[in-house]
């Protein structure tokens, strides 16, 4: 059984930094891709950045290039998001997922498993 885990959301002033992160349990993380999503309150579930298998490939959504940064490491099985020079649109749910499939080289879909998500409250 598949299992994210993401952890480090909080409160945090605009213009300030938090890193969260995503464990992930129940199969060889090492070969999947990771994304990060993001849902504001009465908006749809947004793409943020995703990760390839070995950490060669990132894609970022516009809104966050350039401020947020997606890692991994495979020894620990966790993915995080660097999130620095934070503004209260960044506002958000935020959400780690994985897809079905090994190898992935769409990292914009087929994102099957998710986490259970951690709030990011960015006050100006």
């Amino acid at each position: 059984q598949v299992q994210l885990v993401e952890s480090g959301g909080g409160l945090v002033q605009a213009g300030g930094s938090l890193k969260l992160s995503c464990a992930v349990s129940g199969r060889t993380f090492s070969v999947y891709a990771m994304a990060w999503f993001r849902q504001a309150p009465g908006k749809g579930r947004d793409f943020v950045a995703a990760i390839d298998w070995n950490g060669e490939t990132t894609i970022y959504d516009d809104p966050v290039k350039g401020r947020f940064t997606i890692s991994r490491d495979n020894a620990k099985e966790t993915v995080y998001l660097q999130m620095n020079g934070v503004t209260p649109e960044d506002s958000a749910v935020y959400y780690c997922a994985t897809p079905s499939r090994p190898w992935s080289v769409d990292l914009k879909n087929g994102y099957e498993y998710w986490g259970q998500g951690t709030q990011v409250t960015v006050t100006s």
